[in-house]
């Protein structure tokens, strides 16, 4: 679950950056063209001012003023060669009028940019006017929008981690409640026995008689603290007969299951296979499977678990005669807290299947599942 967390975590963030990386870059492009199309109109538009300025009295300027009128939005200033300020269009007016040094400011500001256009009227080149010129509304959106979607990246971003950081947090309290009461449920039947055997003695029972059977239960109550220690740790593994670990749990839930359940197990290996495994939580991901078989079952029913292998791996499937799932829910049976009983706790397929996987390097899914009929579990363990 904390691998997944921060997986999503990085894929969020890369994410994040590729939108905002890739939207500035196109932005500038966009304002690149933007500012050059500008340029042309404000040469357009001095160019008309011109024509419109030596035009005789017969002289048609029509389009000239077409051109002048239709410059809106394009804020101008216009100079002198000592930047005396002659004319301007398109500023706001009231703040103009409140403040003295707006313009000049606005001219200093367009100069530094190196935003005006130069026009002479002799030809020693001593009188000329300067038409300074700023950005549209358009343009300056335009250079702004990558600021404002990062904003909104990084506000999106941020829910999303929250979200994802709920989810993880609601899981992992899920996954802890169901490891505590599947603990309480797993030391609560030896601790039983042990004290019903205890209560024989003391009724004057036969010692001889009882005690290996308090010896089988206290050696149950050391492999559930052998199962429980590994988890989170790193567990020992050896090269082991997987008949062997396989018929032992399927004697041992015989023993435990109804009476109308029918256990098979097929062998389909060729020779005894040796897979590399830890017995104890190999023992606990079958145990677990069984369980929610006979639970599917209600007690009546066929159970199978078939063995085979390929070239590199084992298969090991478990098979009953139960409900059946349906295929919309293969991967959420496998996540913390998802439970179908009325009293499951959701913890026993996402241990198996931790076990398998990440502890085992091999595959725990859903094979097949037909409601009414049942399903199959496949276990895939690495040779």
């Amino acid at each position: 679950m904390l691998i997944t967390f921060f997986k999503w975590k990085f894929i969020v963030s890369f994410v994040a950056v590729f939108i905002v990386v890739g939207t500035f870059f196109y932005s500038n492009m966009l304002a690149k063209k933007i500012e050059a199309q500008e340029r042309k109109k404000i040469e357009e538009w001095v160019s008309a001012q011109q024509t419109i300025a030596s035009a005789g009295d017969f002289d048609n300027i029509s389009l000239a003023t077409i051109i002048v009128t239709e410059q809106q939005n394009i804020p101008v200033i216009e100079t002198n060669e000592n930047d005396s300020i002659m004319s301007f269009v398109n500023f706001d007016s009231t703040r103009v009028a409140n403040n003295d040094s707006y313009l000049q400011e606005e001219v200093h500001k367009f100069k530094s940019r190196g935003a005006f256009i130069k026009t002479y009227f002799d030809n020693e080149g001593r009188k000329f006017n300067l038409y300074y010129y700023g950005e549209s509304n358009l343009l300056k959106q335009v250079r702004y929008f990558p600021l404002v979607q990062l904003l909104i990246v990084i506000l999106f971003s941020f829910f999303m981690l929250i979200s994802i950081k709920n989810r993880y947090e609601s899981a992992q309290n899920h996954l802890w409640a169901g490891l505590a009461k599947e603990t309480a449920h797993q030391l609560g039947t030896p601790i039983s026995a042990l004290s019903g055997w205890l209560d024989i003695l003391r009724h004057g029972g036969d010692m001889n008689q009882v005690l290996p059977d308090i010896q089988k239960d206290i050696d149950r109550l050391k492999l559930i603290s052998e199962r429980f220690s590994m988890i989170g740790g790193v567990p020992k593994k050896e090269k082991q007969d997987i008949i062997q670990v396989v018929s032992g749990v399927v004697e041992y839930m015989r023993k435990r299951a109804s009476e109308k359940t029918h256990f098979v197990l097929k062998n389909n290996l060729q020779v005894n296979t040796l897979v590399f495994f830890s017995t104890p939580l190999i023992e606990w991901v079958l145990e677990n499977l069984i369980k929610n078989a006979l639970d599917s079952m209600e007690g009546v029913g066929n159970l199978t678990l078939s063995i085979g292998e390929t070239p590199r791996e084992v298969n090991i499937d478990v098979t009953d005669t139960g409900k059946g799932i349906p295929q919309s829910m293969y991967e959420d049976i496998f996540t913390p807290g998802f439970t179908t009983r009325k009293r499951g706790w959701g913890v026993g397929l996402t241990l198996s299947k931790r076990i398998v996987e990440q502890y085992h390097s091999g595959q725990l899914f859903v094979k097949q599942s037909e409601l009414g009929k049942g399903t199959t579990f496949r276990i895939v363990l690495k040779k």
